[in-house]
């Protein structure tokens, strides 16, 4: 069976939680049913370790680790100490990162199946990172389910349908805890920058009904708004749980921080107003 991660999760790179260890317990007191860790974690995974270690019963998932750079044979003996050492607490999201970010040989599709064929982790303690409907199939049929990235509720409507139900939808949530328009705007631009020269991403907006006019100069404001829940905490809950009205079983939330550090304040109001 997978892992039951509640209704809302965190999501933040890898890196920050081998140094922040009593910010993963906080999280786990507070309420939060899983910390996922990006930035393409590989190797040991001694970041997940690390949570795994300071926190009683918090399931931890990566989110995702990249298929291109870390063999499926490591990850699997990766994967067999960590649960070895900590039963039943970790969740391996792997995905096909960008085809900017490695020189391949490969569609990114047939890698995934290759991959997926290769990594010997089972099918229940699996997901896929996917957005186009293609990859969001290819969760359902040979992973847990689908955790997407940098998703709207609308996607996550069409990912339910195309995974059906059963599976489990994990997507990830940009939230800026700013009632400021124009603060909001430019700190939220600050986090998509990157993804709106990557075309996975911006291939998935334009699928949604987005155009190239919001994908010019950092973004409309209706890409914007529409990608990263900003405003008051009542207005961030409201969009994370359109989510789950949407389809999601859980959703992840990345708290957007000008220094990319880790806002334990914000966790601390949103926690008060989801649980």
């Amino acid at each position: 069976m997978t892992l039951a991660l509640g209704d809302y999760g965190v999501w933040s790179r890898a890196g920050l939680w081998e140094r922040e260890g009593d910010a993963a317990a906080e999280l786990e007191e507070l309420g939060y049913g899983a910390l996922w860790l990006g930035g393409s974690p590989g190797g040991d995974l001694d970041a997940v370790t690390a949570v795994l270690r300071t926190t009683r019963a918090l399931p931890v998932a990566t989110g995702i680790v990249n298929v291109w750079s870390e063999p499926a044979e490591r990850l699997s003996a990766t994967f067999r100490r960590i649960d070895g050492e900590h039963p039943g607490r970790f969740l391996v999201g792997v995905g096909a990162s960008h085809p900017e970010a490695v020189s391949q040989y490969e569609k990114p599709y047939d890698k995934l199946v290759g991959y997926l064929d290769e990594l010997d982790v089972p099918v229940d303690r699996r997901v896929l990172a996917a957005l186009g409907p293609r990859v969001l199939k290819l969760a359902a049929d040979r992973t847990a389910g689908a955790h997407p990235y940098l998703v709207t509720p609308e996607h996550t409507a069409t990912a339910r349908e195309l995974v059906g139900p059963g599976k489990l939808l994990a997507p990830e949530q940009h939230v800026v805890l700013e009632t400021d328009p124009t603060a909001a705007r430019a700190l939220a631009r600050q986090s998509i920058e990157l993804y709106l020269g990557l075309r996975n991403y911006t291939g998935n907006w334009l699928r949604l009904g987005y155009t190239e006019d919001d994908l010019a100069g950092g973004g409309s404001d209706r890409l914007v708004d529409a990608l990263v829940a900003w405003g008051s905490v009542e207005q961030v809950v409201t969009r994370l749980r359109a989510h789950l009205d949407a389809g999601a079983d859980h959703v992840a939330v990345q708290l957007v921080t000008a220094d990319g550090g880790h806002d334990r304040e914000g966790f601390r109001e949103l926690a008060g107003a989801l649980f």
